[in-house]
């Protein structure tokens, strides 16, 4: 079996900042998926080993968890491992150093599917020769996912639309815009002022090049906002996030 940790430096760029100095979660984000296409890629599940057999990897959930959020850093070093799969879904997580210190910590639930359908395959069938690719036990290091409670008012509401620089590869809105969608309707104080202490994001729908989405977000008290981004015009659930903030 190859090693499954894959670990980078990353040199963090001026647009990677916000005005702050706060690295954009929207940055971090992206490294992540970076590092994980890296990852599956050289451990023989990436795109080049599934695509052509019409299958497409999915993100479905992420839990984030900061013990000091990166803030005027010029490097971070990232590590993520593929943490295995059930029958139907696989599992990855992430650490985060500034400095040699550990900072942050993240998990993630895929999923793989059906290009066409994006009906969902069963992932130990589709990998079943692939040693790398191992059945899911829990361990310590795995995050536990919060349930993000229902928005039952709009405090703050942004209608945005899909650009062509938010599509990927996959002709759809990249996971990374969500966080920035989710965050943007919060007042500039709010943003400006607290740092993140802990995230969770449920992806639920896919949105594409051109459809107007709706944020809505619920500010529960002076740490802790639900965010529920919706098709604009369906009002389709797409994605549901929380933060805790400090």
């Amino acid at each position: 079996m190859t090693n499954l940790v894959l670990e980078e430096n990353i040199h963090i760029r001026y647009s990677d900042s916000e005005c702050n100095g706060r690295l954009k979660p929207f940055s971090l984000l992206n490294f992540f998926q970076d590092m994980a296409a890296e990852s599956a890629e050289r451990l023989g599940f990436g795109y080049s080993a599934i695509y052509p057999q019409n299958l497409l990897w999915v993100l479905l959930k992420y839990r984030l968890e900061f013990t000091k959020y990166p803030v005027h850093v010029s490097q971070l070093t990232v590590k993520t491992e593929p943490r295995g799969y059930n029958r139907l879904f696989a599992y990855r997580n992430f650490e985060v150093y500034a400095d040699g210190e550990l900072c942050g910590r993240a998990s993630s639930v895929w999923a793989l599917v059906h290009a066409d359908t994006l009906a969902i395959a069963h992932v130990g069938e589709v990998l079943k020769d692939n040693a790398n690719m191992i059945k899911f036990v829990p361990g310590e290091n795995d995050l536990k996912f919060a349930k993000i409670p229902p928005l039952t008012q709009a405090d703050y509401e942004e209608t945005f639309k899909v650009r062509y620089n938010d599509i990927d590869i996959n002709m759809h809105a990249n996971n990374g815009n969500y966080i920035v969608w989710a965050i943007e309707p919060l007042p500039y104080e709010w943003k400006h002022g607290k740092k993140l202490k802990n995230i969770d994001i449920v992806f639920k729908k896919e949105i594409k090049y051109g459809e107007p989405l709706t944020c809505r977000v619920q500010k529960l008290d002076e740490q802790n906002t639900v965010h529920l981004l919706v098709h604009a015009q369906t009002q389709e659930e797409l994605c549901q996030v929380k933060c805790e903030w400090v």
